[in-house]
């Protein structure tokens, strides 16, 4: 393990833009047009990486469009997505609201580049989320052994309390970076407001070195937004949204992350490639 250089900083000028294209709550019969075949999320990648994001947040799906987290479908959809794309991939240690804590320790298996690390158990609509504090001690230092850069899903403020005492008591992840997701408009969490967004920032820890933010839903554009303007990056995709606006339903996850790059224009911020994440993160090389 590295540790981050004193005073590292990302270029202000960069946007890292991250697709979260199936998710594992909206049902394919509701939403037709869901990449949650192989090569529905493989033609997605592609597409999104050609359109500007640099890294993949993947759930898959099983033959019954079904969230799994089946180790022989993880591997297989982390080797061709590195196959047929550059981006960061990035395998979901969420899975389901149902699925049980030692299967989803069991995602690292498959090799991915990152995998998520949601800091603490959240109400998630009717459901619970869970995640105890000997599940995230037991995911972050088995990241650490597999060599896997963890994003810290932080969902609320206690989330971030709960960073600062992970990362006392077990140091920096692989490769000495520390990038965080603020999920912000979940049922349950922290609003999609500009003012949560602030105060969540305002207390990272100071070993982070990068943060992005996903709005669920109405909270979309308003994360984004933000986010922008207080210098983060952003995570999109049909886990998190599904219409453009009101009425209007996403068709491709392309359209979402083509939206946030034009946005990033606007801010005076261009996408980072692949290459460009793979440093920033500094993932392993494989």
């Amino acid at each position: 393990m590295t540790d981050a250089s004193p005073g590292f900083r990302t270029d202000p000028t960069k946007l890292l833009v991250t697709v979260a294209p199936t998710g594992a709550e909206t049902r394919k019969a509701d939403c037709p047009q869901l990449p949650t075949t192989l090569d529905e999320l493989v033609d997605t990648a592609r597409r999104c990486q050609a359109a500007g994001a640099a890294m993949i947040h993947v759930h898959i799906r099983d033959d019954d469009h079904q969230p799994t987290l089946d180790l022989g479908r993880l591997t297989a959809t982390v080797d061709a997505l590195h196959e047929q794309t550059d981006l960061v991939v990035q395998l979901s240690t969420g899975g389901s609201v149902h699925d049980p804590l030692d299967r989803r320790l069991k995602v690292l298996d498959a090799q991915p580049d990152s995998c998520s690390l949601t800091m603490g158990t959240t109400n998630f609509g009717d459901d619970v989320f869970s995640n105890p504090w000997p599940f995230i001690t037991d995911l972050y230092r088995l990241s650490q052994e597999r060599e896997v850069v963890p994003e810290f899903e932080l969902f609320d403020l206690g989330h971030v309390a709960a960073l600062h005492r992970l990362l006392d008591k077990f140091g920096l992840p692989y490769g000495g970076r520390v990038h965080v997701d603020l999920v912000m408009g979940v049922p349950g969490g922290m609003p999609g407001t500009a003012d949560a967004l602030v105060a969540a920032v305002n207390a990272l820890p100071g070993a982070v070195t990068s943060w992005s933010a996903t709005g669920i839903g109405r909270s979309t554009l308003a994360v984004a937004l933000a986010a922008l303007s207080k210098g983060g990056h952003l995570r999109v995709g049909m886990e998190d949204v599904l219409t453009l606006a009101k009425g209007v339903p996403v068709e491709h996850n392309e359209q979402l992350v083509s939206r946030v790059v034009e946005l990033g224009r606007i801010a005076q911020r261009t996408p980072m490639t692949p290459a460009e994440a793979k440093e920033l993160l500094q993932v392993k090389r494989r």
